[in-house]
């Protein structure tokens, strides 16, 4: 996770994104750290990426590589304001022991478009990932890649539009149909015929751009209708406010890169 030190939205580079309404920053800290300290509670380990001045969309950690086995994925930004963040990255895995890293030969945005489940990796393409980082992505990463064609851009990422539940499975997600092209509907419907679908308003919250550790799911609080069915399949629902970081495009998900290491 990346402290929101310097957030702040002064261009926009998806429909989320109004530089004419302010960010109150003392409380986007504030609800960031209420996140990180949440995950902690949970007997998570949260390290933090030092967040650079000049670069306001640290904060959505997510976006900076995908980590699968140990291996990491790098990212490569589709827009120039977010161009560097890719090398901050890259430069925290080094140091933190982080061998297996390929630099990425086209455009993909880490777990922004890549969603990890037991088995395959659930690739969006449409408004930032290149479908050429699919291949790219299966042939590093060691996992069959199925891709989704994401068609709504305020579901610029796949990861506004579908939450894996349960990584150890091929079984557990919810996601929001309209965001997805016909033909990727029908591949969800065929491989997830038990999928939790989310409403319109709740997927309008980012209600989807949530974190399952497959018992706990962080989710932003304005997203209640997903509370009921999510706990009737087994799930806790942690509600989290993360108002301020809603101003960028972003929620709970998109603020947290997760380290998968090797079994």
């Amino acid at each position: 996770m990346c402290p929101p030190a310097h957030f702040r939205v002064t261009y926009s580079i998806n429909p989320w994104m109004d530089p004419g309404k302010p960010v109150d920053l003392p409380l986007a800290v504030a609800q960031w750290e209420m996140l990180r300290d949440r995950y902690r509670a949970l007997g998570h380990t949260v390290e933090e990426l030092a967040p650079d001045p000049e670069l306001p969309d640290m904060v959505y950690a997510a976006n900076g590589a995908t980590v699968v086995d140990g291996r990491v994925l790098g990212a490569r930004f589709a827009h120039p304001q977010r161009e560097a963040e890719a090398v901050a990255h890259r430069e925290w895995y080094a140091a933190h022991g982080f061998t297996d890293y390929h630099e990425p030969e086209h455009v993909n945005e880490g777990e922004g478009d890549f969603a990890v489940t037991a088995s395959w990796l659930l690739a969006g393409r449409g408004f930032r990932s290149s479908p050429l980082s699919h291949p790219e992505a299966q042939e590093f990463l060691r996992r069959p890649v199925i891709g989704l064609d994401l068609v709504d851009p305020r579901f610029y990422h796949l990861d506004t539009a579908l939450c894996v539940l349960d990584d150890a499975t091929d079984s557990e997600i919810m996601y929001y149909p309209p965001a997805f092209s016909p033909g990727s509907r029908a591949v969800l419907a065929r491989l997830f015929p038990d999928a939790i679908i989310a409403d319109e308003h709740d997927a309008l919250v980012l209600g989807l751009n949530s974190v399952s550790d497959g018992h706990h799911v962080l989710l932003p609080q304005a997203a209640a209708g997903l509370f009921e069915p999510l706990r009737e399949r087994g799930y806790e629902p942690i509600p989290v406010a993360l108002s301020e970081l809603l101003k960028g495009g972003g929620s709970v998900k998109c603020c947290t890169a997760e380290l998968r290491v090797a079994a």
